[in-house]
């Protein structure tokens, strides 16, 4: 699904089998991206915010939900979804009921 007008575009996980750490590291390494992991808490929230480069995001276990406040939109993500967003787009972060973990990394150009 891309939201061409929001810079983000979103990729289902469509794997038959889980995503794992290592599967999608492995993955992001090969693109030539420098993943990093981070672990929240159930319903931890970030702020809207935007950055200066263009984030790629996994979700390895859990959910999140990323807000556009821009384009009033909603996307939701599970395990093995990915999300690309595009530098300078706001974007805030609620964590799932279950927590998540995530791998991304910035992407260069």
């Amino acid at each position: 699904m891309a939201i061409a007008e929001t810079g983000v575009r979103v990729v289902r996980w469509s794997g038959g089998q889980h995503p794992t750490m290592s599967s999608i590291t492995r993955l992001m390494q090969h693109e030539g991206l420098r993943p990093y992991m981070w672990v929240n808490m159930p319903n931890h929230r970030y702020g809207v915010r935007s950055h200066g480069y263009d984030k790629v995001l996994f979700v390895i276990d859990g959910t999140l939900e990323i807000m556009l406040p821009d384009s009033n939109q909603l996307i939701r993500l599970r395990a093995g979804d990915r999300v690309d967003i595009k530098a300078g787009v706001r974007h805030g972060t609620i964590v799932g009921t279950g927590g998540a973990k995530c791998v991304e990394a910035a992407a260069r150009k």
